[in-house]
């Protein structure tokens, strides 16, 4: 499977997923990725790659310079304690950035794939509505 194979069924189904319009834009590189706009949401898009076991689904926050420091140990629990009730998602720090990510099965369905990015479009924006109070 590859990010094209994607963007080829969505817009196999004129960009809709169960109420959700969903934009595809590939990011062609050493890596091939995918970016993914959920209803028209361009502020968090998902960035989409494909590697040989799984499907990484990636939607940036903010940087670490953005947060209060003050609260840094603070925000970090929250996130912590946000993992198990956020669904199909949960938060990582790549380099200065954090993120919400999802990861799914190669061998997913492309309903499943849907699904993964109008879930984890939903739970970027909860989850940056809970975390605004710990930005500087």
């Amino acid at each position: 499977m590859k990010p094209s194979d994607i963007a080829y069924y969505i817009a196999q189904q004129d960009g809709a997923y169960e109420g959700y319009q969903i934009e595809c834009q590939p990011i062609p590189g050493e890596v091939d990725v995918l970016q993914v706009t959920v209803d028209s949401r361009e502020e968090v898009p998902i960035f989409v790659s494909i590697a040989e076991d799984q499907i990484l689904c990636i939607a940036w926050l903010f940087e670490e310079d953005e947060v209060d420091q003050s609260r840094k140990a603070e925000m970090n629990e929250s996130m912590l304690a946000m993992n198990m009730p956020m669904p199909l998602s949960s938060f990582a720090k790549i380099d200065q950035r954090y993120v919400v990510f999802g990861a799914l099965s190669v061998k997913s369905s492309m309903e499943d794939i849907c699904h993964e990015l109008v879930i984890l479009s939903n739970n970027t924006i909860d989850a940056l509505e809970v975390m605004t109070e710990f930005l500087a």
